[in-house]
């Protein structure tokens, strides 16, 4: 054999073991090829090795994805489209007047962001890279994984009045992944209707589903509605879930209490205001500080500290006049019509900004 086809025989040889590689890693990770058929647009995050979770709310599963991204070198600041919606309609193949924007997430690994879109009855995922290039996820077969809900609530109308609406679309309020397990918010079917379910990754059988109360300092009452965001983090040393929900009670959880036996009542460490609906959170560390940063429909982006978050009995009287309570915050003038962000980076993170009818931009920004 000549030196030559020497050459191309280990070229061939390692190119195979990549590609076998990548293959038993995802098999290890449960994935399989096939195709994947999103119902609705959910929340999104990502796992590890470019593996992206996300939750379908009409469907009650979550899916985890191998989106087989890349490193790409490129200067996203300057890289950022002018015209988002038409850049994402165009990597579909549909109209941007069409289209509907879901969900944002940052692939840590990468900082490329994969985008859930809508159009034509239709949900996929396109990946923006650094360079600015936009690129389709192709669903119809790709390595995935799908678990499907416990108990979710029946897909059809009910209630009356402003309380009329479909509680399978709050099946999946929010998804995260943290020390290897899988974290999703929402609704179940039931008299206890808000859950917290916890299942590993790799997905397995045991999934664990705990319901969750709080007291609502602005009602003055105890409510069982949907956590709407969450992160999870470690306060103190302790796994804990901080929770926003509507009209806008900031709510701690210890993950270890969260073991499906009883219901469990979070601290509500703070209320941020009235006629309000929280929309999306992101933790990160700054001088040594853990903080918070909780965008809004009515009330702007908020910077919240975690330190001594914990401490104390928590708020348990009443709030009136939607005034504000508990942990003190900071709103970040700068942001404003936050619609979904993530971090971008140590030091940066990614806002997709824009009031309703309005063309959707993105804006990077220091973490304040």
């Amino acid at each position: 054999m000549s030196i030559r086809n020497g050459r191309f025989g280990v070229m061939l040889a390692a190119l195979l073991a990549i590609s076998l590689g990548s293959a038993t890693s995802y098999a290890a990770s449960g994935l399989s090829p096939g195709p994947v058929e999103l119902q609705s647009l959910g929340p999104m995050t990502f796992a590890t090795s470019g593996v992206l979770i996300i939750g379908d709310p009409k469907a009650a599963a979550v899916y985890a994805i191998a989106t087989e991204d890349k490193q790409v070198d490129g200067d996203l600041q300057n890289s950022l489209p002018k015209d988002l919606r038409g850049q994402l309609a165009a990597a579909i193949g549909a109209e941007a007047d069409a289209l509907e924007i879901g969900d944002m997430a940052v692939n840590p690994e990468t900082g490329n962001v994969t985008f859930s879109v809508k159009a034509n009855n239709r949900c996929g995922l396109v990946r923006m890279n650094r360079d600015g290039q936009f690129q389709k996820i192709n669903l119809d077969k790709i390595d995935h994984g799908r678990k499907q809900l416990p108990n979710p609530p029946a897909d059809k109308i009910s209630g009356e009045g402003r309380r009329k609406r479909n509680l399978r679309d709050q099946s999946i309020t929010d998804v995260a992944y943290f020390d290897g397990k899988v974290i999703v918010s929402g609704l179940s079917a039931g008299d206890s209707p808000s859950a917290v379910v916890e299942f590993p990754f790799p997905f397995a059988d045991n999934t664990i589903v705990s319901n969750v109360e709080i007291f609502h300092a602005a009602h003055g009452r105890v409510e069982d509605a949907a956590i709407q965001t969450f992160v999870p983090l470690n306060i103190d040393g302790e796994p804990s879930l901080l929770a926003g929900f509507t009209c806008t009670p900031l709510v701690n959880f210890p993950i270890g209490k969260l073991d499906g036996g009883e219901k469990v009542r979070g601290k509500t460490v703070a209320e941020l205001g009235n006629r309000n609906r929280p929309i999306d959170m992101i933790v990160y560390e700054k001088e040594g500080v853990t903080h918070l940063l909780l965008s809004n429909t009515a009330r702007g982006v908020m910077k919240v500290s975690t330190e001594k978050i914990d401490d104390g009995p928590g708020l348990t009287e009443p709030v009136r006049g939607g005034g504000t309570a508990g942990q003190p915050f900071e709103k970040i003038e700068s942001l404003v019509d936050v619609t979904q962000m993530d971090k971008l980076s140590d030091t940066q993170g990614i806002a997709l900004i824009g009031k309703p009818g309005d063309a959707p931009q993105l804006k990077i920004f220091d973490l304040p």
